[in-house]
């Protein structure tokens, strides 16, 4: 469920000791997601950062006030730390992801004396730990896990982490595919198709498909139950609620309804869900805009029917029918399940490297 206020402590002072042991004149806060100035820092951090990860940025405003704006805030929390001068030069982020998982968002700026950059990653991880505590009681939790990520190349972060107790766990492909506009017709029409006896359709829109509407709820709720029971097996899944998980896409920047599908198996007057896909638009400030694979989950009862291959077809196909030029996923590098072929095949390739590094800490 959504809570009518967020499990995590509000007041850094409430999160933090007493004296977190910042230099004279350094500062710990929550930052104000309302103003401008404050905004454009934390996206000036968040871009330096991935540079440094993986030698390009991709981040602007929008994933920024995902995590800073009142919305944002039902299930998430910020700590920034400040110069003398009261610029900011490291943040925090904390997200109420789902029962039993935190995501931490853990960030320094790449400019300062290597001394001050560990003080504020330590207050960071401090605050982190206290916010796990927190969200983990209110849950009725005994352990809070911490999930968060690194660029495979950032060595500076990897040493942090390393020194706060957190443990390298998982390893990502970040796979990107060029699309060219004649992939336009790989299927007949993306927003409804069949194949040997699998339909793959756009959730439904009140008003139809056109109208703008909102989705039929029975579509999503299809969606949220073919994914959970698609991931029950996969990496550090957590079961999450319809709502949370509707409240937490929704959130995302490049959301869409007209990019959510599924796949159904039909037997005469029989339909029955067999796979999900939820995409999303990579918008480009330089360029075309491109698709993005947030999810896609087939569920074992009808594996091996070409679900998968259908639904991901269908992506291409639309993402080329709206002028875009690429379709981007992750791919979990040790999963067992061999996704990685079906995309090496279909001509995914691997753009850049994340890994997911987790802390249990103990609630009580």
């Amino acid at each position: 469920m959504i809570p009518e206020d967020n499990r995590f402590e509000s007041d850094p002072s409430d999160a933090l000791p007493e004296d977190p042991g910042l230099p004279a004149g350094w500062s710990a806060d929550s930052p104000d997601g309302d103003d401008p100035a404050t905004v454009a820092r934390l996206t000036e951090l968040l871009r330096g950062h991935e540079r440094a990860g993986r030698g390009w940025a991709g981040s602007g405003e929008d994933e920024v006030l995902v995590e800073v704006s009142e919305r944002g805030l039902a299930m998430r929390e910020n700590l920034v730390v400040r110069d003398p001068d009261g610029r900011i030069q490291a943040w925090g982020s904390v997200h109420d992801r789902a029962e039993g998982r935190m995501l931490f968002v853990h960030i320094v700026d790449r400019e300062i004396d290597e001394r001050l950059a560990d003080r504020c990653s330590d207050v960071l991880f401090e605050w982190a730990e206290a916010q796990a505590k927190a969200v983990g009681a209110a849950r009725g939790l005994a352990e809070q896990q911490i999930d968060t990520g690194a660029f495979a190349e950032d060595e500076r972060q990897h040493g942090w982490l390393e020194d706060a107790g957190f443990t390298r766990v998982r390893t990502w492909w970040q796979m990107s595919r060029s699309v060219e506009a004649a992939e336009a017709e790989l299927v007949p029409d993306p927003a409804r198709w069949e194949r040997k006896g699998v339909v793959f359709r756009l959730v439904e829109r009140q008003g139809g498909p056109d109208s703008g509407g909102m989705p039929d709820e029975a579509d999503l709720r299809a969606v949220h139950d073919v994914l959970e029971g698609a991931f029950t097996d996969h990496f550090n899944s957590a079961e999450e609620t319809f709502h949370e998980f509707i409240h937490r896409l929704r959130e995302d920047p490049g959301h869409r309804w007209d990019h959510w599908w599924l796949a159904e198996i039909t037997d005469g007057d029989e339909v029955e869900p067999a796979g999900a896909l939820v995409g999303t638009v990579s918008e480009s400030a330089t360029g075309p805009d491109g698709s993005y694979v947030s999810y896609l989950g087939v569920l074992e009862s009808a594996r091996g029917r070409g679900v998968a291959t259908g639904l991901l077809r269908t992506i291409i196909a639309d993402a080329a029918s709206r002028g875009r030029d690429r379709v981007g996923l992750e791919v979990d590098a040790d999963s067992p399940t061999g996704a990685d072929g079906l995309y090496t095949s279909m001509g995914w390739g691997t753009k850049y490297v994340t890994e997911s590094w987790h802390k249990d800490v103990a609630v009580g």
